[in-house]
């Protein structure tokens, strides 16, 4: 399953909407809140992110991630 994360870099200022970025994770798990748990865990281990909001992304919104936006994996 697929997980498009939100975050800011940087954890000392205040998060604003300007600067939100996003990643997306692949995840091999049946349901997302066990997906959302070992996608903080893995950022939590593997970067210094101020984690925002993780969604479970269906195949629908897969698609359209590859159409209208920079989509691509992050692995750690």
């Amino acid at each position: 399953m697929i997980f498009k994360v939100f975050y800011q870099k940087d954890k000392s200022r205040s998060p604003r909407r300007e600067t939100t970025e996003t990643l997306y994770l692949d995840i091999d798990v049946n349901n997302i809140p066990d997906g959302i748990i070992i996608a903080r865990e893995l950022l939590a281990k593997n970067t210094e992110y101020h984690i925002e909001f993780i969604d479970g992304l269906t195949d629908e919104a897969v698609e359209y991630e590859k159409e209208t936006g920079v989509f691509e994996i992050t692995s750690f």
